[in-house]
């Protein structure tokens, strides 16, 4: 019975997402552990880390593509530099907001920094229609430096 309950919330988690999250939740709610379906259920947790990860490259990334934008792309300072300046602290204040969450992912934003910038860098060359060599090859401020909200380039 146990097996074919199993068999029913994995399949279940195939065909409805949505719903397998709500059954499972009643589930945790109710301590019915012997009929969660763990092998989705272990992948679905892990994978909530993998999304924090995620949106923290994501937003190191934006982060550092306006601060490029703001010291390198001068053509177009006088138009974007308020719109710029914007995004600066929105990136800034959501990127604080998921360390203050989840503390240990400081270690990781210091393990892709240079990764991201080189991506960020790739970017705004483009964009700018700028040579990427116009950027430093080593990323333009540390960790510190891109979440302090007096510190621009």
């Amino acid at each position: 019975m146990i097996s074919r309950l199993s068999s029913l919330s994995e399949r279940l988690y195939e065909i409805d997402y949505n719903l397998w999250v709500l059954e499972t939740v009643k589930k945790l709610e109710n301590k019915d552990f012997s009929c969660l379906d763990w092998e989705n259920l272990v992948e679905e947790v892990l994978d909530l880390s993998q999304r924090e990860k995620n949106k923290l490259e994501s937003l190191l990334i934006k982060l550092f593509e306006h601060l490029l934008k703001l010291a390198y792309w001068s053509a177009e300072i006088e138009q974007n530099r308020a719109h710029w300046e914007g995004e600066i602290i929105n990136f800034r204040l959501q990127i604080k907001r998921l360390l203050r969450r989840s503390p240990s992912l400081k270690s990781f934003a210091q393990e892709i920094l240079n990764d991201c910038y080189q991506d960020s860098r790739k970017i705004v060359s483009k964009r700018a229609q700028l040579p990427i060599s116009i950027f430093p090859d080593q990323p333009i401020a540390s960790l510190e430096q891109l979440l302090d909200e007096n510190w621009y380039p």
